[in-house]
């Protein structure tokens, strides 16, 4: 009976549940294309929070977040958070309650509708194979990282091919401190049991965010750094649901 109904629910997915969200998503992407001017608009955030909140209750799913308490909502920061499965990106979209801007591979700018959509909205783009990349998306982030808006990262650099918190790539930190802006972790559970990499449906499966205290990043010496990344990465752990 469980196996029949798993079925069931992959059939529903690919038939009803995939034709809606590509609507939203379609509307969503026109939206943010037509209002890119006001793209650190809370009310324009809200429609694009809409859309990725669909994905979850299309699969009759929700997101649970504890640790809202641990930010102030009108700083910026720098969210570092493992990287689970493509449905990270929703539930932090989701329910992270601030504006803030992705750091994303350039290869995701290809995909039609959303990779422009994501540009309107004013996602930085990075090609990791230059170093002249990562130089310009440091100016690219410094003309976006005020006033509450923020940057999200997933410093592994890839999804988890098997559900653990892989090494921290230095990238995310050398904005911070740059910048001279807080490091805040943000743990997912429940992601890769809900859409491993290679799979390409959903298992029902609860998802929970956990939004961990700030870490000054930026005042920390440079023989420290490797110590302190380390640390932020077993907060990310620390804050994994059992």
């Amino acid at each position: 009976m469980k196996k029949l109904l798993q079925v069931i629910y992959i059939i529903y997915q690919y038939l009803i549940a995939l034709p809606i969200f590509a609507a939203i998503t379609l509307f969503t992407a026109i939206v943010t294309m037509i209002f890119m001017h006001w793209r650190n608009a809370e009310w324009l955030h809200r429609i694009q929070q809409f859309w990725s909140r669909s994905f979850f209750w299309l699969l009759f799913m929700d997101v649970k977040v504890d640790g809202i308490e641990n930010i102030d909502l009108h700083t910026s920061y720098v969210f570092v958070c493992n990287h689970q499965s493509m449905a990270d990106v929703f539930a932090v979209y989701g329910w992270l309650p601030v504006v803030f801007k992705w750091i994303m591979k350039k290869e995701l700018r290809k995909i039609p509708f959303v990779g422009s959509a994501c540009a309107a909205a004013g996602h930085i783009y990075i090609d990791r194979s230059h170093k002249k990349s990562a130089f310009n998306t440091m100016k690219d982030a410094e003309k976006i990282l005020h006033d509450g808006v923020c940057v999200v990262i997933f410093p592994e650099g890839t999804r988890t091919p098997d559900g653990t918190v892989q090494r921290f790539k230095r990238g995310a930190f050398a904005i911070a401190k740059d910048l001279n802006l807080p490091i805040v972790p943000i743990s997912l559970t429940g992601c890769y049991e809900l859409m491993p990499k290679g799979v390409f449906y959903a298992k029902r499966q609860k998802v929970y965010m956990h939004i961990g205290k700030p870490f000054d990043y930026a005042s920390v010496e440079e023989e420290n750094q490797a110590e302190v990344i380390e640390q932020i990465r077993q907060e990310v752990i620390k804050g994994i649901k059992k």
